[in-house]
């Protein structure tokens, strides 16, 4: 029996930045004190597709309605000179080749966060290939390297078969947890403060079905 907890994200989602801390803490959990192997599988969702056009004004106040209540309920940090000083675009699809075209380099993780801190605490925008180049050289990649993976035929057929398998897996939004037994797929509650929950039914879930 092949087992995996899929991951669904987008690396410019605000749930997903304020699930990191939780989500980190899960992992370590699950790779130090779970008893069956596991593997994680991170999956792209792809929340907003490419687009040149300036995100509407009224889009622009719900996304900082968002991150206010993140910030309220989790305590997560966001500087809002986002706002002021990039022009705010509709669209991750950009910041999801960049994932790819880095994990082609073992640098995924590392891609993820530097897109999450850019956008959420540098008034970055990962939706400029500029930004994302410079991330590419902060993490020390082979920015040739990244610069073709990232316009690729390839990473552009990779994303959207992430894209279809969010869309197939029993996801719900991002961030979501889906465990799969072969083709049993058990969605896994998200909790964002607390690690313990979803260890607690993964565990149990496990156990279950491997007895």
């Amino acid at each position: 029996m092949t087992v995996k907890l899929f991951y669904f994200h987008d690396p410019m989602c605000s749930w997903c930045w304020g699930f990191a801390p939780t989500w980190e803490r899960l992992q370590a959990r699950l790779t130090q004190e779970l008893e069956y192997s596991l593997n994680i599988e991170y999956i792209l969702g792809g929340l907003a597709p490419d687009s040149d056009l300036p995100m509407p004004q009224e889009m622009q106040e719900t996304l900082q309605s968002y991150w206010r209540h993140i910030e309220t309920l989790l305590g997560t940090q966001f500087n809002y000179d986002f706002w002021t000083k990039c022009q705010p675009r509709r669209s991750t699809y950009p910041a999801c080749r960049a994932v790819l075209a880095a994990s082609q380099q073992n640098h995924e993780k590392h891609m993820i966060r530097a897109i999450q801190e850019a956008y959420y605490l540098r008034a970055m925008n990962p939706s400029d290939t500029s930004t994302l180049e410079q991330l590419a050289r902060e993490l020390e990649l082979n920015t040739e390297q990244f610069a073709r993976d990232l316009r690729s035929p390839e990473t552009e057929q990779l994303l959207k078969q992430q894209i279809e398998q969010y869309r197939n897996l029993s996801a719900n939004g991002f961030p979501s947890l889906v465990l799969a037994f072969d083709s049993e797929l058990i969605p896994i509650a998200i909790d964002y403060q607390r690690d313990e929950t979803m260890f607690a039914m993964i565990k149990d879930t496990l156990k279950e079905k491997l007895k």
